[in-house]
């Protein structure tokens, strides 16, 4: 166990030790314990986008603590490694470190590089940085790191570039149409997860289908529709608070009614 918590003015090697220990077979937390490199993920995309949000909104305050969340989980991501024996924290230091200086020789390295030509360089520093590995197809292309809604449309563009498309938006509603029934058959008769969870990724691959065929951003439609969500919701609330009554009090006969009148007045 640690002998004390870290000071102040802690250092990088306290996150280290905090995270092995929470991460102890005897002594750590069940949680942590049970988390896998699949389980975290959504985490660290979620921390992500939170650290974007802190600096749309301009809070450094908050920019500080989701920074930190971040290095959490690169920590949470190299303990689970190092237990398998793949790498450690300090080798994904060491290897940013090296892609670093490696694609700015004109600075470590003291070439003379115009303005002009830095991105030239940085592109071909990661081409050869590449070299040896297998011959990619058309998607390989495509990270698989970024959100899956983002990779979606840009898998169906790229096979669209080829002609891998439909030429109308009618095929592209009867394949969502399709999609859904599917979806309900595996509901209604199947006792996989698997496979319902697979008909499901097929009807909201679909969706963005049809919002690239309408010219339409999927992710902010998505972020529009979020916020309609939160804002009747909050009028539901603030609906009951001035009659004193709780929302877990309520019917759902109620709380629809309520909803009815929220897509009118916070629309």
């Amino acid at each position: 166990m640690l002998d004390k918590k870290p000071s102040s003015n802690a250092k990088l090697t306290d996150l280290i030790d905090i995270m092995a220990q929470l991460r102890d077979p005897k002594f750590g937390c069940p949680w942590d314990l049970g988390q896998n490199f699949e389980t975290i993920a959504p985490y660290t995309i979620e921390e992500a986008y939170e650290v974007a949000e802190a600096i749309e909104k301009n809070d450094m305050e908050a920019l500080k603590d989701e920074l930190g969340d971040v290095l959490f989980q690169v920590a949470f991501h190299s303990r689970m490694a190092e237990e398998q024996g793949s790498f450690k924290f300090d080798d994904v230091i060491n290897a940013i470190c090296d892609k670093l200086t490696r694609r700015h020789p004109h600075v470590f390295d003291g070439l003379n590089v115009e303005q002009s030509g830095l991105a030239k360089q940085w592109e071909s520093h990661k081409r050869d940085e590449k070299k040896g590995q297998l011959l990619k197809g058309l998607l390989g292309e495509i990270s698989a790191s970024q959100p899956a809604m983002n990779q979606a449309c840009k898998l169906q563009k790229k096979a669209a570039s080829v002609g891998f498309d439909w030429a109308s938006i009618t095929p592209v509603i009867e394949k969502l149409d399709e999609e859904i029934a599917e979806l309900k058959v595996e509901i209604s008769a199947s006792d996989s997860r698997q496979r319902i969870e697979e008909e499901l990724g097929d009807v909201l691959f679909s969706c963005i289908n049809l919002a690239r065929h309408l010219n339409i951003d999927a992710e902010w439609s998505l972020r529009r529709a979020n916020k309609r969500f939160s804002n009747r919701f909050a009028f539901i609330e603030r609906t009951l608070h001035e009659s004193n009554q709780k929302i877990e009090d309520c019917s759902l006969t109620i709380l629809s009614e309520l909803w009815d009148k929220a897509k009118i007045n916070a629309p």
